[in-house]
């Protein structure tokens, strides 16, 4: 052979030994990743090749599974009620992906989990079809269909969150305006294009693809009252809750010459208690312990409630909150602020439902949780949760004193709208300014409230409303004229059963 083919020869050899390198490459290593890759068009004809199993709320399917003769795709997503539960269930489309609990556990609900191994063995042997397995929330049914419409009466964007408070589990997530995942879970992309195009431009107005209850954040306005009370009587600056305050109303915020006054009046809120100042909800009191109190144990309070944290571990994956910030580095007037729940303070309506739920519960806040068990296709049990203590956010002493001036706040004050016979209620209206430069604007509306009856349960309830598109008044959102009424009904639907 002479020497030009014989260069030829060598290469090539090492060509098919690149090449089966490469190919041993992918087999062996890279294998899994590219088997589990989105754009693996192989892995959605999988996913959707067989039914899938159910998501439930109160032991029935709110989910299910259609068969599509002659497609691609064997199997295309359904759903009960699907505006209802979309902040719970999110979207299993076979155009534009999956979100929240569809996403989380869809290696159980498309039966592709390795603890589904032995099934799917047996299933190779017996040529039955591959199954999926169940997703049991701690939804309640009633108390998600009160919060809904009650937001969907207002025709107001908002969201609803109630908590159990002594588990954690959450009973209702509720974000209006909503969207029906069954509208786009078919088989082409053009569709689920044109239904995505039409909910989040002119189509359907107050973007119902948002998740307000854990993706949004807002300005707490006056239910952060609460917090800036806690912290002021953990920390010595307030001892008695009946006795008069130093604070003048109007307020003037330190370092400035802005003045801050009240809507319930100069001479119900000057050198106020604390308790009527909850009670009134006047802005002085709290202004003045937190600028008294300073930006470090503001901010320390405000954590052992979950500002600051992932709400959600790593393990709930899709269904993580966005965190709620007490930012730090705040100089006086911006702490005095945040005192009542403005400034650079940042909340989603569940850390408010936290928060609510901690005071209920005697100080001890518990991690939310949406997902009770997880089962397989017979029926057997692959994981249960169980509560967990997130911190022991106040003392005993603070924790009755403050509860003891959300019900009167209730009973004597702007909260009355939340009272129901027969039940121990706790409550706190609240408004917050959208910022510096849109105070014009009808502000943003909160009720957070927690109710208890003579059986031992309970419930905490957070309710935010965004009155942008609402005809309305500011003293209809000030005096817990829209938020109260849903908090009261959410809560009789736990509690009046």
């Amino acid at each position: 052979m002479n020497r030009p083919l014989r260069h030829i020869a060598v290469f090539c050899g090492f060509l098919v030994l690149a090449l089966l390198l490469r190919t041993n490459w992918l087999q062996l290593v890279e294998s899994e990743e590219l088997s589990a890759h989105e754009k693996n068009r192989r892995v959605k004809i999988e996913q959707f090749s067989t039914p899938r199993g159910n998501i439930v709320v109160d032991g029935s399917p709110i989910t299910g599974s259609k068969s599509d003769p002659g497609m691609e795709f064997q199997y295309k997503r359904t759903y009960k009620d699907g505006p209802l539960y979309a902040p719970v269930t999110g979207y299993a489309s076979q155009a534009q992906g999956m979100s929240l609990l569809e996403k989380t556990y869809d290696s159980v609900l498309s039966g592709q989990d390795d603890r589904f191994a032995f099934q799917q063995f047996t299933g190779m042997l017996t040529a039955e079809k591959r199954r999926g397995g169940d997703v049991i929330t701690t939804i309640d049914s009633k108390a998600q269909k009160a919060g809904y419409k009650g937001l969907k009466d207002l025709d107001a964007r908002g969201a609803v969150v109630a908590l159990d408070p002594k588990t954690g589990k959450v009973l209702a997530l509720v974000s209006t305006p909503s969207y029906d995942p069954s509208e786009f879970s078919g088989n082409t992309f053009k569709e689920g294009d044109r239904y995505l195009s039409l909910v989040d431009k002119k189509g359907k107005k107050g973007k119902p693809m948002a998740n307000r209850p854990l993706r949004e954040t807002y300005p707490p306005g006056s239910t952060f009252k609460i917090l800036t009370a806690v912290a002021a009587l953990e920390h010595g600056v307030v001892d008695d809750i009946d006795a008069p305050s130093e604070a003048e109303s109007p307020y003037q915020l330190p370092l400035s010459t802005n003045r801050i006054g009240s809507e319930a009046g100069d001479a119900v809120c000057g050198k106020a208690s604390l308790k009527t100042a909850m009670q009134y909800s006047c802005n002085n009191v709290f202004l003045d312990a937190a600028a008294k109190l300073g930006p470090d144990k503001m901010r320390e309070t405000a954590e052992k409630f979950g500002f600051n944290k992932d709400v959600y571990s790593e393990e709930f994956g899709d269904m993580l909150a966005t965190k709620s910030l007490y930012p730090k580095g705040l100089d006086k007037p911006g702490t005095a602020l945040t005192g009542m729940g403005q400034g650079s303070l940042t909340s989603t309506p569940m850390q408010m439902a936290m928060v609510t739920a901690a005071i209920a519960n005697d100080g001890k806040l518990m991690q939310p949780y949406i997902v009770d068990e997880l089962r397989g296709p017979d029926l057997s049990t692959l994981e249960k949760n169980e509560p967990r203590q997130m911190s022991q956010a106040i003392s005993e002493g603070t924790v009755q004193k403050v509860q003891d001036m959300m019900e009167y706040t209730a009973k004597e004050g702007s909260a009355q709208r939340a009272l129901i016979d027969g039940v121990t209620v706790g409550g706190k209206t609240g408004t917050a300014q959208r910022g510096v430069d849109v105070k014009d604007q009808v502000p943003y509306g909160w009720f957070v409230s927690y109710g208890k009856n003579d059986a031992g349960d309970s419930v905490a309830v957070a309710v935010f409303i965004d009155p942008t598109e609402m005809d309305i008044s500011r003293s209809d959102i000030s005096g817990g004229r829209l938020g109260a009424p849903i908090a009261r009904s959410v809560m009789e639907a736990v509690l009046q059963k």
